[in-house]
């Protein structure tokens, strides 16, 4: 039984960090793209930050240049460093994996977390 669990969600205020971390099981992070995404009530899904198995990262325009996707293969552990944080990135956050090596977006993801919040005061 595959399992993403995200924890590290908080409030915070605006210009502040958090890291979210995604614990994987069930599967190896290391043949699978991992990815971040966010949602909020009645919005659309975002996009926010991917992973392949080799390394290569991509991110969404509202977040280059703030958010950092890394992982931990030895500990089957996607991770989203928050820098600069803004009133608008306040969302529920889903961790989410695919069953291929390079990200193929136009194919949905295939397991997903059951999301962690974070809210940003300003």
């Amino acid at each position: 039984q595959v399992q993403l669990v995200e924890s590290g969600g908080g409030s915070v205020q605006a210009g502040e960090s958090l890291t979210l971390s995604c614990a994987a099981s069930g599967i190896t992070i290391s043949t699978h793209c991992m990815g971040w995404f966010r949602q909020a009530p009645g919005k659309e899904r975002e996009r926010i930050a991917s992973i392949t198995s080799h390394g290569y990262t991509a991110y969404g325009d509202a977040v280059k240049g703030r958010f950092t996707i890394s992982k931990d293969n030895a500990k089957n552990t996607v991770y989203l460093q928050m820098n600069s944080l803004k009133r608008e990135d306040t969302d529920m956050y889903y961790c989410a994996a695919q069953r291929r090596e390079y990200c193929e977006f136009r194919y949905d993801m295939d397991y997903w977390g059951k999301g962690t919040l974070v809210t940003i005061s300003s």
